[in-house]
Parts: structure tokens; C-alpha cells; sequence
């Protein structure tokens, strides 16, 4: 008896610190890998388009909604990997924030 009581008190004790987890990041541990995998998806896009250097972009993900921030040298580029972040499979949508600077 006193182990089932004490089983269920630890067992309560950790529901209370994943709830509170979840609480800090407003993401559920499956959220949060969901994006972490989406995020790796998306820079594994980028890192292997053979048409353009697309290696100076950030990529972050949150809720499955991708923002991509850094520099491109074309609009092009920019309409590029917005499109490659799109195709990854659980995006939601993608917010470019990527700049265009021209290569001197």
C-alpha cells in the first residue's frame, strides 16, 4: 500500500513538472520536436539546392510556421527558399524575412 501511494506521488510530481514545462514555452513536447525535425528538414533543403547558395540563411520554427531570416543575393534566391521551406512536410506557412544584397 504505502508503495502505490508513494508511486502515484512521484508520478504526480512529474505530471506537475512537464505541465509546467509546457506552461514556459506555450509548446508541448511534441511541438517541439515536430519543429525541431521541420527546422532540420528545411535547412537540409537549402543546404542541398544545386541552383543557389542558400547556406546564409536562419531557419526557425515555431508551430510548424517556418521564419527564415539572412541574406540572399536575388530576388530570386529569396522566392527560392521560401518556396524549398514550403514544400517540408508539416509546415504550416513560412514568414521570408530574408534580405537581398547583391554579391560585391
Amino acid at each position: 500500500m504505502r508503495y502505490a501511494i508513494r508511486l502515484s506521488s512521484i508520478m504526480l510530481a512529474g505530471l506537475l513538472l512537464i505541465g509546467g514545462c509546457t506552461a514556459m514555452t506555450g509548446e508541448t513536447a511534441g511541438q517541439y520536436v515536430d519543429d525541431s525535425t521541420i527546422t532540420a528538414s528545411v535547412k537540409a533543403k537549402l543546404v542541398g539546392e544545386k541552383t543557389a547558395n542558400l547556406t546564409r540563411i536562419d531557419v526557425d520554427t515555431t508551430n510548424q510556421v517556418v521564419s527564415l531570416t539572412g541574406i540572399v543575393e536575388s530576388p530570386d534566391q529569396k522566392a527560392r527558399a521560401e518556396q524549398l521551406a514550403s514544400q517540408v512536410s508539416g509546415v504550416k506557412s513560412v514568414k521570408n524575412n530574408l534580405q537581398v544584397q547583391k554579391k560585391q
